[in-house]
């Protein structure tokens, strides 16, 4: 896989395992790395005796598999689909296994002659759906070993639906995915899918007239806080509340210093202001629609130039509904 030591793209960086576990499941239809030792043992799992010809058609298979995997071409187009997704830095994908059962499971369409267009529909939801249940943080082996052998029983299609009927359903959007949005971690794989979706809708950043979210990602952190850190703190609240998802949105820097520690009723009232007269002091935006326009992007409640720390917590579950209500939306789009 030489061509890739040349490549600068950090998605999907994979490793002598991470090769042979995709390797294996695309090309054996299981899931469980022992049984490949067995297999090229030459185990017959039927008489549970050792068999050379099977040893030698396995290692065939894996050496099929293998080229497959480090073609160049279906690992570019994978990343492709990967980023046609939103996710557009390593930062906002955490495991590695879902990462794994995405190429598993593109290469195994690729195989299947599936029509290149549905290929991408299926890997993006798959992905997408595999972060949003945290279905390979378990037994991965396991989630390994039913999923493809569903996909080649019941065909992908289908087998997803299947999936999304039991555990996307309506109670997921409108409790679920809320709940586990009540934490405090920056790297939540739920709030980097809502970024996800914020890059696929092209977003502009928090207050931002130009510059994308998609930009802010790839350039330097800039995850920052709408009720500011140093204005909670104020108030006394501590690490756990004031570095909820709920408050985190993709801003420039300089706009973040610019509010400083002014509560969301000072300094959006001042926003507004700025879309009266015209004078910028918070990005550009100096136009009533346009600054309606990002605030919905960023799922901003109604009403946050009244926002205090009184209502701070009716603020966060205010957000972290319409926050699902779009991820909802991204992943039906997808």
């Amino acid at each position: 896989m030489e061509w890739l030591r040349h490549e600068s793209e950090d998605l999907y960086v994979p490793s002598y395992t991470n090769m042979l576990r995709v390797t294996f499941t695309t090309e054996f239809k299981r899931g469980r790395m022992g049984d490949l030792v067995a297999l090229l043992s030459g185990r017959n799992f039927e008489t549970r005796s050792f068999e050379e010809a099977i040893a030698e058609t396995s290692f065939s298979k894996l050496k099929d598999g293998i080229m497959h995997y480090m073609n160049e071409t279906n690992f570019k187009r994978f990343i492709m689909i990967l980023r046609s997704a939103g996710f557009v830095t390593a930062s906002m994908i955490r495991s590695q296994n879902t990462l794994n059962f995405a190429y598993i499971l593109y290469l195994t369409l690729r195989k299947q002659n599936i029509d290149a267009q549905k290929i991408e529909t299926l890997v993006r939801r798959w992905f997408v759906m595999s972060i949003l249940t945290a279905r390979y943080t378990g037994s991965p082996e396991t989630a390994f070993d039913v999923d493809i052998r569903n996909i080649h029983e019941h065909g992908t299609d289908q087998y997803l639906e299947r999936i999304e009927l039991a555990d996307l359903s309506d109670a997921f959007w409108k409790v679920g995915l809320p709940q586990n949005l009540d934490k405090s971690v920056a790297s939540s794989p739920y709030f980097n899918v809502f970024l996800a979706s914020q890059v696929k809708t092209n977003d502009k950043g928090f207050l931002s007239s130009d510059i994308l979210v998609r930009d802010l990602l790839e350039g330097q952190s800039n995850i920052h806080h709408i009720f500011p850190l140093k204005y909670l703190q104020s108030h006394g609240l501590k690490r756990g509340s004031y570095n909820q998802i709920a408050n985190y949105v993709v801003m420039q820097s300089e706009i973040n210093i610019a509010i400083g520690a002014k509560e969301p009723a000072v300094y959006f009232s001042e926003v507004i202001e700025q879309c009266q007269n015209g004078t910028p002091r918070f990005g550009g935006i100096s136009d009533h629609t346009q600054l309606q326009e990002n605030l919905d992007s960023h799922c901003i409640p109604q009403g946050i130039e009244t926002k205090t720390v009184e209502s701070y917590d009716e603020f966060l579950k205010e957000r972290r509904n319409l926050i699902s209500a779009k991820i909802r939306d991204y992943y039906k789009s997808l």
